[in-house]
């Protein structure tokens, strides 16, 4: 494959995991609890984001054996890091409410406050798809 193939089916390899991992795998009780201060929510978010790892990992590997990429471990393994970190600042809440607020995106974050389609949600996952984005380029350098 080419390089600009292989980038495109790691980022829709990496988009279709985001989708289903940030969703479908997270449990309730975790999506719940992983913007709480102290230890129970750092433990949520961990638990979130090492399963959204795995679940992007797992959709990595079906795609390096369903179209034959060659993927190099050190890329792979500092992006899909890169990307759990990015994820699990995000995801405790507070912070990206705070960046939110400093770029003068805070009534468009409160929009719809405790609602999904929210102002806060679209800031989450467009945070989140651009970080899968920064991820490929860096797994496929």
């Amino acid at each position: 494959m080419t390089a600009p193939a292989t980038f495109a089916a790691v980022f829709a390899a990496l988009y279709a995991a985001h989708s289903v991992g940030d969703i479908w795998v997270q449990t309730h009780a975790d999506a719940c609890a992983k913007g709480n201060p102290g230890w129970e929510g750092r433990a949520a978010c961990a638990r979130h984001v090492a399963t959204l790892t795995l679940t992007k990992t797992a959709s990595l590997a079906l795609v390096v054996i369903a179209a034959g990429l060659t993927l190099h471990l050190l890329p792979l393994l500092a992006g899909l890091a890169m990307d759990a970190a990015s994820h699990y600042w995000a995801d405790r809440r507070v912070t990206l409410q705070r960046l939110a607020d400093r770029l003068g995106k805070a009534e468009f974050y409160r929009l719809g406050a405790g609602h999904l389609g929210s102002g806060a949600h679209a800031l989450d996952q467009s945070w989140h798809v651009g970080w899968l984005f920064i991820t490929a380029l860096i797994i496929t350098l």
